[in-house]
């Protein structure tokens, strides 16, 4: 790895992809960014644009760009980042085993659980790391990405990972980094199940969160999924500043109880909304497997139901099967 640039690999230049790769690039790093034909399109007209909802400002013109339909060959990243969707994870790990010297470090930057380990199988001379991203990324436009939450990267620990924490702290994009990162996955899963309530009430996360029937939704959804870590023996890690009884206790408050007590909670951009609803928007496959399938396939492996969990992958899956046959 050179000091002066390192070079970094973004495997599924979607929004998270896109975000994280643009503001690293921004710091100083070399970025490659392999996507699908649809989104390399859109930033090779309109570059990259990257906003949060600190002010914050990037952009990155089209000619400074290298955008890629598959892996680089004799590509020698010092970093990947794996931002594909989890349905994809072992079909982009193994592009990248195919084309990548063996040891290189690959941080997965992906929703649910499990995706670290399941590229490790499809590409095992791979080195590849968990992650968890806490804030939510909007594309609000062609290339524009917004950030529209805050919230501290994540990653299991890793030498390399450490070597590069100057380069994320210049990005604005501080990395923790801890020997065990599943309690915080199991954290974000938590938070994350509020993603389809998101996509089926049609509005923005903070005016979603205003709502106190959609609140309610999210509290139960939670309340079973909590239950079941706790009965397998795992507590979630706080990623939040409330503990997880009584944020769940918080979401369930009348709205102007809750509009005063979770102010901190409530610092969401406007136009902040979950990926879920824009797949669901696009007619895109979403990840509600990953995320409350997660704990319908805990619940079974307990001996347990998750009836609301169970429910909720029913109506998303439902709705994509219906866009499908629309567009048939």
């Amino acid at each position: 790895m050179t000091d002066t640039q390192p070079h970094v690999l973004v495997m599924g230049a979607g929004s998270i992809g896109c975000l994280v790769g643009g503001l690293l690039q921004a710091a100083g790093a070399r970025v490659d960014f392999v996507g699908r034909p649809r989104m390399l399109e859109r930033l090779h007209q309109h570059g990259l644009h990257l906003t949060d909802l600190d002010g914050g400002r990037r952009q990155l013109p089209t000619t400074a760009l290298n955008l890629h339909t598959t892996v680089p060959p004799r590509a020698e990243p010092d970093l990947v980042l794996l931002c594909v969707k989890s349905r994809d994870t072992a079909t982009a790990a193994q592009a990248l085993g195919q084309q990548l010297p063996p040891g290189t470090v690959v941080l997965s930057l992906q929703n649910g659980l499990g995706n670290a380990e399941q590229a490790q199988q499809a590409a095992p001379a791979l080195s590849m790391v968990p992650g968890m991203v806490p804030f939510n990324v909007a594309e609000l436009g062609p290339g524009h990405f917004h950030r529209g939450t805050s919230g501290q990267l994540a990653a299991g620990f890793h030498p390399q990972l450490e070597r590069l924490a100057q380069l994320f702290d210049r990005a604005g994009l501080p990395l923790a980094l801890y020997t065990d990162l599943r309690p915080v996955q199991l954290g974000k899963l938590l938070l994350n199940l509020n993603n389809p309530v998101n996509a089926l009430s049609g509005l923005p996360l903070r005016e979603q969160l205003l709502h106190s029937g959609f609140r309610r939704q999210f509290a139960a959804l939670m309340r079973e999924a909590l239950d079941l870590m706790r009965l397998d023996g795992t507590e979630p890690a706080r990623v939040t500043p409330l503990p997880w009884d009584l944020l769940i206790q918080v979401l369930k408050l009348p709205t102007p109880l809750f509009r005063l007590i979770a102010s901190r909670m409530l610092r969401i951009d406007p136009k902040a909304r979950s990926s879920m609803a824009d797949d669901l928007t696009a007619g895109r496959p979403t990840e509600i497997d990953a995320l409350s399938g997660e704990i319908v396939r805990l619940a079974t492996r307990l001996g347990h139901a998750a009836p609301l969990n169970t429910a909720m992958v029913a109506r998303i899956q439902a709705l994509q099967a219906r866009h499908t046959r629309s567009t048939a």
